[in-house]
């Protein structure tokens, strides 16, 4: 018995139920002693395959074990990364939701204040109109008021007089007298007065709280993810490639009228998208013919171009803060951000879109994942809270996916290329080969290839780097009549594209044997 199976893994006949089975038919799944395998046999329906159980508990144990091995891969390579992408995610969305949350309340206490002042305006303006009215009754009572103490005082007056003429015998003065009781019996007018009340109108909170604003629905939906595994068999990556010692130029491209070439990305492997300092992105094939040109909406210089997955062209135009969509002749605005400039872009293998931009005050540098016009994540910071990437008023950052999903930035401020994985981790800085310590190193355009290996220009030495995808230094690409080499782009059989700052060419390489 195999000594990987213990004594309490004895298994009996299935046919006589005593004699312990050392033999097992493949054919029926069934455990056999060696006096039953005649009978078992003469089933005559099937065709039977006995054979000893040990030799079938082993090729049994080496499959489970291909098993293992097989959901170990899986686990390692494709669940957990995207389980631990989807908790970076998840924590972003958490960070995102305070903010909002920050924000909707502040948006609420001003709102609230707005409607405070409209009420204390309404309260002063009927103030108002009730110290109006006071003065008015109050200066009608007043005149009421002398009116009535005027005539009081003439009616003591001829009290008097009305005495002391009873009193004297003088018939002059008696003969002189006039009465006023008729003036007197016409009594002051009684003042009727109305006060004012106050008839406050029922609040409606419906009607209220449509006047304050209302709050739009909260939406929460789950979106299933994948991943593809490759099948059994074929390799989860392609096989190394050696590179040429001297990369080889196939193809000169001369791309008329840019003064100064920036960026290049392929539409296929026989055709280019162009831009430079002006508005007008090109498309050439690889004899230099200009197959067409688009001008930017905006007729802004485009900071960026990249071709999506499906063949459409996208541009980040910086100065009127958008990232449009060229489909045919017709140009789409996709986003437009606010307090954010977009500044560089790539189209992922999944079809989002990366692009790395800058605030309005040039202190702030982040890359955020779009999925058409929906915000997914941003890349800003690092575990210990620190910025990611540099930020300055030229802001030259160029970015690419690396087939691992790794997010490659090529920082030229702080002469680094900067690498995280898709959940915004940082895996390594390079900031160029160990061979040459404190040789300026200034990358500008980057891209990656088949082999996730990361490609570099570096403008100032006239040469690219090649490293690998953990950072390691593998190669230059020079000797091959580079100069000022700027944007970079791989077709789909790894031969390299760069976009010549100062030529205005685009020049192919082939640098793999």
């Amino acid at each position: 018995m195999d000594p990987r199976y213990s004594a309490q893994d004895v298994v009996r006949c299935a046919l006589c139920r005593d004699a312990v089975a050392p033999l097992y038919c493949n054919v029926c799944h069934t455990h056999l002693c060696g006096d039953c395998v005649a009978k078992h046999f003469s089933d005559k329906s099937k065709v039977h395959n006995v054979v000893p159980l040990e030799q079938f508990l082993s090729s049994d144990f080496e499959s489970k074990r291909d098993i293992l091995r097989r959901d170990l891969q899986e686990l390692e390579k494709y669940i957990f990364p995207k389980y631990q992408e989807s908790a970076a995610i998840i924590k972003t969305q958490k960070t995102d939701q305070l903010k909002h949350s920050q924000k909707l309340t502040a948006e609420l206490n001003i709102q609230g204040e707005a409607l405070h002042r409209e009420i204390h305006t309404i309260i002063q303006r009927k103030q108002a109109e009730i110290d109006e009215m006071n003065a008015q009754h109050l200066a009608a009572i007043e005149k009421q008021e002398d009116e009535t103490n005027k005539a009081l005082h003439e009616i003591k007056q001829v009290i008097q007089e009305l005495k002391s003429l009873l009193d004297t015998s003088d018939v002059g003065l008696v003969s002189k007298y006039r009465s006023r009781i008729a003036e007197f019996r016409k009594l002051p007018n009684k003042l009727k007065i109305s006060l004012p009340n106050l008839m406050p109108q029922k609040i409606n909170r419906e009607e209220l709280l449509k006047q304050f604003g209302s709050l739009s629905p909260l939406s929460i939906e789950t979106e299933e993810q994948g991943y593809t595994v490759p099948s059994p068999g074929a390799e989860s990556s392609p096989p190394a490639r050696p590179l040429l010692d001297v990369p080889r130029l196939i193809t000169d491209i001369p791309t008329t009228g840019y003064y100064q070439l920036s960026n290049v990305s392929c539409l296929s492997d026989e055709e280019i998208w162009t831009s430079g300092d002006n508005e007008i992105m090109k498309l050439y094939n690889l004899k230099g013919e200009l197959l067409k040109s688009i001008q930017t909406k905006s007729g802004n210089t485009p900071w960026d171009l990249a071709v999506t997955r499906s063949g459409g062209l996208v541009y980040a135009d910086r100065w009127d803060r958008s990232i449009n969509l060229v489909s045919g002749t017709q140009i789409q605005t996709l986003i437009t951000l606010r307090g954010w400039r977009p500044l560089y872009l790539c189209s992922t293998s999944s079809g989002d879109l990366l692009v790395i931009m800058t605030s309005d005050d040039c202190k702030q540098t982040k890359v955020v994942r779009y999925s058409g016009s929906t915000e997914k994540q941003t890349i800003q910071y690092d575990d210990q809270g620190k910025p990611l990437y540099s930020s300055s008023r030229f802001n030259t950052k160029y970015l690419s996916e690396n087939r691992n999903l790794d997010i490659c930035v090529a920082d030229c401020h702080a002469r680094a290329v900067v690498v995280v994985s898709a959940a915004g981790k940082l895996r390594f800085r390079y900031t160029g080969p160990p061979s040459t310590p404190g040789e300026p190193f200034k990358p500008y355009g980057i891209t990656t290839d088949s082999q996730a290996n990361i490609l570099t220009s570096d403008i100032d030495n006239h040469r690219i780097h090649i490293i690998n995808q953990d950072g390691l230094f593998l190669r230059f690409l020079h000797n091959c009549g580079l100069q000022t080499p700027w944007g970079l782009c791989v077709d789909s059989r790894d031969y390299l594209f760069v976009a010549e700052w100062d030529t205005g060419k685009v020049k192919k390489l082939e640098y793999y044997k």
